[in-house]
């Protein structure tokens, strides 16, 4: 394990929470949160990112997701929390595989620094735990739109268990009428390509 970053399997083993560590004083603190040479070192995966987003979500309860990009525009995502904090999910889509359409989740938050990495293959989303919650992530491909698609949020077979206390989650429209994933004819493969 390296001093600087701790990398731990979640329930999908391909699915990996990182934890850049900190280093303190009455300033505040310092770390990196992203360092191409340790992050492939330390993952296993030789990822060149090559686009950051950023979302903004107003109120707590909002969910994005269940997204993805399909071949040959798939995208590995590293997912952090500046403010706030997020119940994050990694669907597994991968056609063949033993964890297909199965979940892991981790919740990241801007006071832990924690990170989840989301292989290409899996549809990805989150809700909101706190107002005002800043997400930022990393992805290895450009936005491609006419790729883009999702699985919806509520599948009764995926059976996630979003922490909602009954509530109705805030969802774009889009995010609301996605298909089960059974629906889904899917394009990936064991590697997360095509």
């Amino acid at each position: 394990m390296s001093t600087l970053l701790d990398v731990k399997p979640l329930a999908i083993a391909d699915v990996l929470e990182l934890v850049p560590k900190r280093f303190g004083d009455d300033r505040g603190y310092f770390c990196e949160v992203y360092n191409k040479q340790r992050f492939n070192e330390e993952t296993g995966a030789a990822v060149n990112f090559v686009q950051t987003n950023q979302s903004l979500s107003a109120d707590k309860g909002t969910l994005r997701g269940l997204h993805f990009q399909a071949p040959p525009f798939a995208q590995v995502k590293l997912v952090w929390v500046m403010r706030g904090a997020v119940y994050d999910v990694a669907v597994d889509m991968r056609s063949g595989s033993p964890t297909y359409g199965k979940w892991a989740s981790v919740i990241l938050s801007a006071e832990k620094g924690n990170q989840i990495l989301v292989p290409a293959g899996f549809a990805h989303g989150f809700l909101t735990l706190e107002p005002d919650t800043i997400v930022q992530y990393q992805v290895d491909n450009h936005y491609a739109p006419a790729h883009e698609g999702g699985v919806r949020w509520d599948d009764p077979a995926l059976a996630i268990a979003w922490p909602l206390a009954g509530a109705d989650p805030t969802l774009a429209k889009r995010d609301a009428v996605f298909p089960r994933l059974c629906e889904i004819e899917t394009p990936f493969g064991l590697s997360g390509g095509g």
